[in-house]
């Protein structure tokens, strides 16, 4: 199906949601790593709009934005499906998609890096979403029910990243006994064998928190 290569860092949850995508479909590729802070001109030439990745590059034509990269991956290559058949489904993985990325990774991420009044702010709108995973997620194993599927995968910052961020800088997001269905489905997801694979080095992620 021609070449397919990855631009990405190797830190990013979106950069990984695309090459755990390419992974279940079984397609070769080749990684390209990319520096954010000094952004090369193969990413300027193919994402000249936000500057940021991942890109997949397929015959070398860009496709741009993590959701955007899975259904493409999933319509153009065979083999297990990445987003669910069923329209409604579907529908409802978009959704699901778009609410962690707008309403709980993004406000996670700055109440991790922001202080003082902005700090508790942007926590308890955070919380506020996360009650509705936790609802969301009571009595399923993972949001796609009995297996992995593309919405855990959307959600694998809350899982993975972010308490990483929280424990470094001292703020407590998401605890056993307020959110214990979400600590749950993080752990089993961490957990799991294909997605350990695919999971940066925490003391790596600690390092460049670091240094950032």
């Amino acid at each position: 199906m021609g070449e397919v290569k990855v631009i990405g860092t190797w830190s990013s949850p979106f950069v990984k949601r695309v090459e755990m995508a390419l992974k279940i479909k079984g397609v070769e590729y080749e990684y390209i790593e990319e520096s954010i802070r000094n952004k090369s001109a193969l990413l300027l030439q193919h994402n000249p709009i936000h500057k940021k990745v991942p890109i997949l590059l397929h015959n070398g034509k860009p496709i741009l934005e993590s959701m955007v990269i899975l259904e493409y991956i999933d319509e153009v290559w065979e083999g297990p499906p990445i987003l669910p058949r069923d329209p409604y489904e579907r529908a409802m993985a978009r959704f699901w998609h778009k609410f962690i990325n707008d309403e709980c990774a993004d406000k996670m991420w700055n109440a991790c890096w922001s202080t003082g009044e902005e700090r508790e702010k942007l926590k308890q709108e955070a919380m506020k979403a996360l009650e509705i995973l936790e609802n969301e997620i009571k009595g399923n194993k993972f949001f796609g029910g009995d297996k992995i599927g593309v919405v855990d995968h959307t959600a694998n910052s809350i899982a993975y990243w972010i308490p990483i961020a929280a424990n470094f800088v001292g703020l407590e997001l998401m605890n056993d006994e307020k959110f214990p269905n979400l600590c749950r489905w993080a752990d089993d997801y961490n957990n799991d064998t294909f997605v350990k694979e695919n999971l940066p080095n925490k003391d790596d992620c600690i390092a460049l928190m670091k240094k950032m």
